[in-house]
């Protein structure tokens, strides 16, 4: 068996309700002076408003900075860490979706560092140590409580990302009573994002691909898989919503340790480029991605197969398990009300040689993939879903 390092968050409560004691489950280490990170939105629909009570009840001094948009940008982080320092911060709670997270996890590096930014980007640059910090996800989908990676808008299109084990939070908090509200195409989107963690950290190339992660991959994609429908069409439905939330940081939790590959860095200048939310952008390319690898990895997604969908069994043959496991996944999105084409989000058919490009940049992802992948081939994967 081949050497791995597996690194995730140390302490993980999962409650229904949890957010409303956040305090008591930070306990000592936040000290008196919060910096609470999250966005206007889930601010204004009053999400945060117990987790903020609980804070206060105890003393603690809280400066909320809510300005996290979608894909943040390197301004809005430097917003964040000022927030931070005018409030001499010794702690840092993330609650939101992924942008906000991230922000959070940079936010607490900077701030208990002091180090420039610009020499943290990259696998293994940041320095630390950062303050103490704590994340509360509120959508099922990235799985950034429990993964060491931070990405940052960096000028007009461009992604950087900070990758470090020192910016895991000492705590994730699921508290699946945080995503009930979450309207379905959020919902939709998010889920497959998740899927496609699982996916992706199950065949990933990468060296450093493991057991752990394989198991931790398959058990995501059981609890997505049979839970996806209900928390879409039946948004109240706490059980499937505890589901998914739990998929999504296993999946995370996969995927931090076996690097996502192909999909990912296709998916990027979708974002980048024409700001479609990040899980949108993977599920546009995702079946497209996976039809381009099976020759090699029909194998690897036949295994899975039957986990994200139990009517899927590997005795049918693996070419066959594999074909039906694709056609299974872009299926779900259409059924799911989720736009199946790049022209269906303002993406033009002359745009797809530029985005093969700038997909070419995403070198650090590209490598893990199962099959290698040209800018040829990108721009065949991104015809192929236009």
């Amino acid at each position: 068996m081949q050497p791995f390092v597996f690194n995730t968050t140390p302490r993980i409560v999962f409650e229904a309700g949890a957010a409303a004691r956040l305090a008591a489950i930070g306990g000592p280490m936040f000290g008196g002076r919060i910096l609470f990170v999250t966005d206007s939105g889930l601010r204004g629909l009053g999400l945060c408003d117990p987790a903020l009570a609980s804070l206060e009840a105890a003393g603690a001094q809280v400066a909320v900075f809510d300005a996290v948009e979608a894909d943040p940008s390197r301004m809005t982080l430097e917003q964040a860490v000022e927030a931070g320092r005018a409030a001499d911060a010794d702690a840092v709670i993330g609650f939101g979706g992924g942008s906000s997270l991230d922000v959070a996890k940079l936010a607490a590096l900077l701030l208990g560092s002091g180090e420039d930014l610009d020499q943290a980007w990259g696998v293994g640059m940041a320095r630390g140590p950062r303050l103490p910090l704590v994340l509360v996800p509120t959508t099922a989908g990235t799985g950034s409580e429990v993964t060491p990676v931070a990405i940052i808008t960096v000028g007009a299109e461009e992604k950087r990302g900070v990758s470090s084990p020192l910016i895991l939070p000492d705590t994730a908090v699921l508290d699946a009573e945080l995503t009930l509200g979450l309207p379905p195409a959020i919902t939709a989107a998010t889920g497959v994002d998740a899927m496609v963690h699982a996916i992706e950290a199950y065949a990933s190339q990468s060296p450093n691909n493991n057991p752990l992660s394989r198991m931790l991959a398959r058990q995501a994609l059981r609890l997505l898989g049979a839970n996806i429908d209900a928390a879409v069409f039946h948004g109240r439905d706490l059980a499937a919503r505890s589901a998914m939330l739990l998929g999504s940081m296993l999946a995370g939790q996969a995927f931090a340790n076996s690097p996502v590959a192909a999909v990912h860095a296709l998916a990027y200048p979708i974002g980048g480029t024409f700001h479609v939310p990040h899980g949108l952008s993977n599920a546009l390319v995702l079946p497209h991605v996976l039809r381009f690898n099976a020759p090699d990895a029909a194998h690897l997604y036949a295994e899975i197969a039957g986990d994200a969908f139990p009517g899927l069994g590997a005795e049918e043959g693996t070419q066959a398990c594999c074909a039906a496991f694709i056609e299974e996944l872009a299926g779900l999105c259409r059924r799911l009300g989720m736009p199946t084409r790049l022209r269906e989000v303002g993406i033009a058919e002359a745009d797809l040689p530029k985005m093969a490009a700038d997909a070419m940049k995403q070198q650090r992802l590209l490598v893990n993939n199962p099959r290698p992948v040209g800018e040829a081939d990108a721009l065949a994967i991104y015809r192929a879903a236009w």
